[in-house]
């Protein structure tokens, strides 16, 4: 997308209205990317039973949370950002925001894209999307894909709200979304782990804890910063830090072991998608 206008300059030409449904952390992470971007606040549109002091506090800038939604009409974008456990008790009220030209963004996790349909009216233009907690700072990885009904115009605004919050890829095969859940969408609690971890095996090689922690975490930092700034495969990154008979060589031996991080992952990310699929109604 090369050619397209900046998301900045693409945001000031939303016309229509936005309705936010769910503005937990991932959802409020995108109504502030999409605030910064420069969308009036005024065509927004926040529904949340127990909304934070922070969001409480946008309606200074026009958006309206909790309005009465009997007489608001159609709007242009829904944006589902609520569990996917409570996604039965709310698509009523997304049926009823609807119209015949209104896309419906869905990010709940495992909720795929039929149960939507089934759920919203005939031919309403849906896209699943799977963003991550990295989103909060502008640098989210989102993998979405679009059912039959959503046009190409849909799909670019589709994909320009979701940009504002950091990279997007799409798929054409939505079976692909419970591995995309499970490698992205969970990955950063399995990055914080790592960070966790290795906190605690330099507190057991004799580190005070606070610098053991401080250690860990600015090094998982740091590491993740190279790997996105840096052209090399994550492979030959490691690789460069390694020398041959030299004490990263000895860790990665039982790192790279039959018991190391290959075979732990794949159980972990299989474990994920299947739940994933549990979820899917």
């Amino acid at each position: 997308m090369s050619t397209a206008a900046p998301a900045s300059a693409f945001m000031t030409r939303i016309e229509g209205k936005l309705t936010l449904i769910g503005a937990g952390k991932m959802g409020t992470a995108m109504l502030d990317g999409w605030l910064d971007l420069g969308l009036d606040g005024r065509r927004v549109t926040v529904i949340e039973p127990h909304p934070a002091a922070g969001i409480t506090a946008l309606g200074a800038r026009g958006i309206a949370i909790n309005p009465h939604l009997g007489a608001s009409g159609t709007t242009t974008v829904v944006v589902i950002a609520v569990k996917p456990q409570v996604a039965p008790d709310i698509m009523a009220t997304v049926a009823s925001l609807v119209g015949q030209d209104t896309l419906v963004l869905s990010i709940m996790a495992g909720r795929t894209l039929a149960f939507l349909e089934r759920t919203l009216p005939a031919g309403i233009a849906i896209v699943r999307a799977m963003p991550n907690t990295p989103a909060a700072i502008g640098r989210g990885m989102t993998v979405a894909v679009a059912n039959a009904s959503v046009t190409p115009t849909q799909r670019q605004l589709a994909d320009r709200l979701l940009h504002a919050v950091g990279a997007v890829e799409w798929v054409d095969d939505e079976r692909l979304m419970d591995a995309v859940t499970a490698v992205s969408g969970s990955g950063p609690a399995y990055i914080f782990l790592l960070a966790e971890s290795l906190a605690r095996a330099g507190i057991a090689a004799g580190l005070p804890p606070a610098l053991a922690e401080r250690l860990a975490r600015e090094t998982v930092a740091g590491s993740g910063e190279l790997l996105h700034t840096s052209p090399l495969p994550a492979a030959t990154l490691r690789e460069n830090v390694t020398s041959p008979g030299g004490t990263t060589a000895a860790a990665l031996a039982v790192l790279m072991g039959t018991a190391g991080f290959d075979p732990i992952l794949e159980q972990a990310v299989a474990a994920a998608a299947r739940r994933s699929r549990e979820l899917a109604g």
